[in-house]
Order: structure tokens, then C-alpha cells, then sequence
């Protein structure tokens, strides 16, 4: 027996009642499950208490035909799954209709990534800067491009990290992990030049653990700062500042090692991924633009 649309519209309310009040979820977010329970009503053309797994799989199915993003169906789905547990919880349904339902796959987005001729600006951008801090700025820059490092890593390197004679650094990443990281003969020349204007930073005995010290309260220069400086460096290279951050050299340093014939598993490991699926994305941005090439420059393109 088919349940009263009176009925019905009571149990979407007891829900966020629920939410509001057990969870303390925000207007925005009532209003959100709101929405998207009315949607998915909408689509079932019955009461939504009523609904069936394939109910649920025809209706995420509708939303991918109609180009819906992957995140935008996921979250509706989360609505659906959270509702009909709250009415299996209450006793008003036997079964939980979502329970056997996949999430949409999400597609992680593509990084942005610079070309090889936009970093080189940049590096050259940088050395157009005067004084102490222009020799800091190349040497964040050189070695950022030439590690990979993230940004955390690289502003919170201790001042040992370096070390006279040694062409690699050894860097201490997420979840304690260290890895070692080989450096460029540009980095070690940046890093050189720098150890001779370095103390110049130190403005507290505490400070002079760290590599590129600063007046901050942790001593070191901020991730703040660092990224400012990178805007302004994007400004004066004359690239578009939206392109440029510090993790988008990151980003750089990975996606030109694989284009220059580096090993996945060798990237992964100076990147300090503990999974190689995260480091594989860079792969995706190669056959783009194995892709554009192709079709750019093959004579049989049209």
C-alpha cells in the first residue's frame, strides 16, 4: 500500500529535523537535502519512501546522461542513503534500498601544469631580483623545480638537509616517510650562493635551524609568504598568475621527468607518494599532450 503524500512530506521533515538537531547541520545544508530529496522525488514520480535500488540506479543513471558532474551526483546519492537509513532506522522501511548502490566515480581533476619554457621564465624571472632576498628567492625556486618537494617540505627543511659535497638531500614527508632526493647542479649552485647571505635571515638563535629562516613565529618562511612571492614572480615573467604556486612546481617537476623519459616508480618515490595511483595522474597530462602533438603536427591531421 502506497504511502500519502501528507505522509510522506512528514517523514522528509522528521529527517531534517534529524539532521538539524542530532548533527547540528546548517541551514545551507538542510536546504541542500531539501533540494535534492525533492529532485529525486520529482524523477520517481511516486513517493520517494517507496523507492527500489533500481529506482536509485536509474535515477543516477539519468544524471550521468544528462553530463551531471560525478561530485554533484555522489552528493545526491549521499542524501538518498542517509534518508532511507533514517527510515530503516525508525522502523518505517524493512530494507535500505541505497545500501547496495556504487557511488559515481569521481575523477580526480588534472593538475595545472606549467611548460618547460614557462618554469624557465620563471627561474629566469627570479634572478632578475637584487639583494639577499633575490638570491633566496632563485634558490627556493631552483630547488623546488629540481625536488619536487612539497611546499611544507621545502620551507621546513632543517639547515643540515644540505650538506657541503652531497648532491641530494634527504627529505622527512608525511607520515615520518624519508626519502631521498637528488639535486640538479642549478639547485646546488642556487643553494651555494644562498649559504653566503643566509645569516642575513637569522633574526633569533632558534631561527637558525631551518633552512630558510624568517622572522615568523615557526621561525621559517611561511607557506603565505613563499606563495605571495611566487604570484609577484608569476607577474614579472609574465605568465598568468591564476597558473602559478608553489605546488604547481611541483606539478612541473613530476609531468617533466616522465616527458623526458623518467621511470613512474622513480618519480613516485622522489615525490614521496605512498601510492603509485596518485603519481599516475601525470601520466593522464602526458597523453594530453601526446594527444595535442599529435594532432598538431602529424601531416596527415586535419
Amino acid at each position: 500500500m502506497g504511502l500519502a503524500l501528507s505522509e510522506v512530506l512528514q517523514h522528509v521533515e522528521n529527517f531534517i529535523e534529524m539532521l538539524a538537531a542530532e548533527r547540528g547541520a546548517a541551514q545551507n545544508t538542510l536546504d541542500s537535502y531539501r533540494r535534492d530529496l525533492a529532485h529525486f522525488g520529482k524523477h520517481l514520480g511516486r513517493p520517494i519512501a517507496e523507492a527500489t535500488p533500481e529506482c536509485i540506479r536509474d535515477y543516477l543513471a539519468e544524471l550521468e546522461a544528462r553530463g551531471m558532474a560525478p561530485s554533484t551526483a555522489a552528493r545526491r546519492l549521499s542524501a538518498l542513503r542517509q534518508f532511507f537509513r533514517f527510515l530503516h532506522a525508525e522502523g518505517l522501511r524493512d530494507d535500505d534500498p541505497s545500501s547496495a548502490i556504487d557511488s559515481p566515480r569521481r575523477t580526480r581533476p588534472l593538475p595545472k601544469v606549467l611548460s618547460q619554457k614557462e618554469v624557465d621564465r620563471l627561474l629566469k624571472a627570479a634572478r632578475t631580483y637584487k639583494g639577499a632576498e633575490g638570491v633566496r628567492l632563485v634558490a627556493l625556486m631552483e630547488l623546488l623545480y629540481a625536488t619536487g618537494l612539497r611546499v611544507s617540505e621545502l620551507l621546513t627543511l632543517p639547515h643540515p638537509a644540505v650538506q657541503q659535497g652531497r648532491t641530494f638531500i634527504v627529505v622527512r614527508g608525511k607520515g615520518g616517510r624519508e626519502r631521498m632526493v637528488p639535486l640538479s647542479e642549478a639547485a646546488l649552485k642556487a643553494l651555494e650562493n644562498y649559504d653566503e647571505v643566509r645569516a642575513r635571515f637569522v633574526r633569533r638563535p632558534a631561527d637558525a635551524g631551518w633552512l630558510f629562516p624568517s622572522r615568523s613565529k615557526g621561525g621559517h618562511l611561511t607557506r603565505q609568504r613563499f606563495s605571495q612571492l611566487v604570484k609577484e614572480l608569476a607577474q614579472v615573467a609574465k605568465i598568468d598568475a591564476t597558473k602559478v604556486s608553489p605546488h604547481t612546481l611541483r606539478h612541473a617537476f613530476a609531468s617533466h621527468l616522465l616527458a623526458n623519459g623518467a621511470d613512474l616508480r622513480a618519480v613516485q618515490q622522489m615525490l614521496g607518494h605512498a601510492d603509485i595511483s596518485t603519481t599516475q595522474i601525470y601520466t593522464h597530462v602526458l597523453q594530453e599532450r601526446l594527444q595535442e602533438l599529435v594532432e598538431d603536427h602529424h601531416p596527415l591531421a586535419d
